[in-house]
């Protein structure tokens, strides 16, 4: 027999599994680790949103089987939403599938459209996901520049000139994870154009929508008319109302992408929890002033790590959008590699991140640190790194390279 499963054989170990082993040593040992790694949203989900949650559970009938692609409610739910924030008028019952998370969704869209060998276009460094939902499918990734510029243009027309087979279809993600790159309608509308020309499809995860630091909303790819054509638009709940453990996002967009992912969902699950789709609904229907608390935290808390760290030696270019800061390795440990010097971080620093590595090899000049503890932990790591740079830590260090 085989010693490994195909589709495992094709997964590297998660990076994080090279980490949490040293932090749990760590605290094993009683040592206060903080932890700016995973982007685990530590803030309470929105009261309104819980209580309407209570309300429905007590009702017998929302705890028997749900529909797969979303009850109705929550699904003309964000339609409304769409069309409230980006003016994008959308069919309930053909162009939305609610999903178990952004992330649940394009695995599923892999699974729905790929085929053994087909070839899909990915930003690198990106959520992993956006890589791996397509190689478990058999797929094939081929890399794009993750940043929305002239260059990203010249990699895609060279890509698709030169894969066989071309491309089926393209990720995009802006806001960005881990980088947080935004894109602007220009940059949507030259995508859409080159791809409706090319006949290849366009997956945005736009899961950070409402996590922005300026006066300029990131907008949707489906605010461009003809994207509809082509492309489908991935949102989750998770950061915008702080329910990650709720596992509710949507798919919408083009008929024919979402009656596929549909399709494929109706063989995998019946949905979420009634109860948490009632509420899902509720959250979308509410007032938003909540979002606007939620994005305010963040971006103080951004403020402060700019700050605090950059005090401390290291410089963090502020991230305009995302709960995260996309941080080059500091210079005199960059021959370490991030997954290295994240390790280092826990046991020198008491301080845990996330190694770019894990976001894609063209990540490992970077970590990435997520904004999931309050001020005042962010300003205590600032500490630590302060004491760990001033002591020279570094200079010596050498190590492999790990990705």
């Amino acid at each position: 027999m085989e010693p490994e499963f195909h589709r495992i054989k094709r997964l590297p170990p998660y990076v994080f599994e090279h980490i949490n082993p040293i932090k749990a040593k760590a605290r094993a040992q009683g040592v206060d680790i903080i932890d700016l790694g995973m982007g685990n949203p530590d803030l309470p989900t929105p009261s309104h949103i819980v209580d309407k949650l209570v309300e429905a559970i007590q009702n017998p009938r929302t705890h028997r089987y749900s529909a797969s692609k979303g009850i109705p409610g929550l699904r003309k739910a964000q339609a409304a939403y769409y069309e409230r924030r980006f003016g994008v008028k959308l069919n309930p019952d053909t162009q939305i599938v609610a999903t178990l998370g952004s992330k649940e969704g394009f695995a599923n869209m892999a699974q729905a459209i790929t085929a053994p060998g087909d070839v899909v276009l990915v930003p690198n460094p990106t959520y992993p996901i956006h890589s791996f939902g397509f190689i478990m499918s058999g797929g094939v990734v081929r890399s794009m520049p993750a940043e929305p510029n002239e260059a990203f243009f010249q990699v895609l027309d060279r890509a698709v000139r030169h894969s066989i087979p071309k491309p089926i279809a393209l990720i995009l993600n802006y806001p960005s994870n881990p980088t947080a790159y935004i894109a602007d309608l220009d940059f949507y509308r030259e995508v859409v154009d080159y791809c409706r020309k090319h006949q290849i499809y366009i997956l945005s995860d736009l899961a950070y929508a409402e996590v922005y630091f300026d006066d300029n909303p990131p907008p949707s790819i489906l605010q461009i008319p003809s994207a509809m054509d082509i492309a489908v638009e991935f949102t989750s709940m998770s950061k915008t109302f702080s329910m990650p453990g709720w596992r509710m996002g949507f798919a919408v967009g083009n008929e024919k992408l979402i009656s596929a992912l549909t399709r494929v969902k109706s063989y995998l699950d019946y949905g979420a929890f009634t109860p948490i789709q009632v509420a899902a609904a509720a959250a979308l229907n509410g007032p938003d002033d909540c979002v606007g608390d939620v994005r305010e935290v963040y971006k103080t808390r951004r403020d402060v790590l700019v700050d605090s760290f950059g005090r401390a030696g290291w410089d963090i270019p502020p991230p305009p959008a995302t709960m995260f800061a996309w941080v080059p390795v500091p210079a005199q440990f960059a021959h370490l590699g991030s997954l290295e010097f994240a390790k280092l971080l826990i046991t020198e620093a008491a301080v845990a991140v996330a190694p770019g590595v894990g976001f894609g090899e063209y990540g490992d000049n970077y970590v990435r640190i997520a904004l999931v503890e309050n001020e005042q932990r962010i300003r205590q790591a600032a500490r630590n790194l302060k004491k760990f740079l001033g002591e020279g830590q570094g200079a010596n260090v050498t190590g492999i390279r790990s990705g």
